[in-house]
């Protein structure tokens, strides 16, 4: 986990050139797939500011929420999907760390166990047996019917993304018309918060990381 400080680079922690990652990470060219959680500012402009590093300098983003966690203290949680080498994933951290409104940066993929969860909605369109296979489909995934007629059904569905895709093939040859998908929305599992206090630490509230000089 890296957290956002306004001292001078070089005192800037998780560096990836100052060997805080090992050299043999780094030489692994194979792609791996990332969640990455951050905890900005609520302000206008952040989301552009994180989107943009992320095209600027070609990054791949595979799913991208972004939603208010704290009206208070006025802080919201992106979570980014990303692929890439060790070394591109490093240097995704390192740069979205600098980023002012930036307060945590937390790798979920790296730093331990972790929930993935991502809503999706879907219209089938159809009659008869496909329109019945579609129904035990449905039932077989846990999937509720939020909205029918007689010719269509909107379903919900609620999982990892692996198993909405796999609901996706299962019914796509059965009238399926439309899907809309929320993205990947993820949590650390146990008593850490993203914020690095432990559960002992008592209430369970939020308390940002201190951007100040020499946090």
């Amino acid at each position: 986990m890296t957290t956002a400080s306004t001292a001078a680079p070089a005192e800037q922690a998780a560096n990836l050139y100052d060997g805080a990652v090992p050299v043999a990470r780094l030489a692994d060219n194979k792609i791996y797939r990332h969640v990455i959680s951050v905890v900005v500012d609520n302000e206008a402009g952040v989301l552009a500011r994180v989107t943009g590093l992320f095209s600027g300098r070609g990054y791949n983003i595979e799913s991208l929420t972004v939603s208010e966690v704290d009206k208070a203290k006025q802080v919201s949680r992106i979570n980014v999907v990303t692929s890439g080498t060790h070394q591109v994933i490093e240097q995704i951290k390192n740069q979205l760390g600098r980023l002012v409104p930036v307060h945590v940066v937390s790798d979920l993929t790296d730093d331990g166990p972790s929930i993935e969860r991502e809503l999706a909605l879907l219209k089938v369109i159809g009659v008869g047996k496909k329109r019945n296979d579609a129904l035990k489909w449905a039932d077989k995934h846990g999937a509720n019917i939020v909205e029918s007629t007689p010719k269509s059904f909107i379903f919900q569905l609620v999982g990892t993304p692996g198993e909405i895709d796999e609901f996706i093939e299962r019914i796509r040859d059965l009238g399926l018309a439309e899907v809309s998908r929320t993205g990947v929305t993820a949590i650390a599992c146990g008593p850490v918060a993203i914020d690095r206090k432990s559960e002992g630490a008592g209430g369970g509230e939020i308390t940002l990381a201190d951007n100040g000089p020499g946090s």
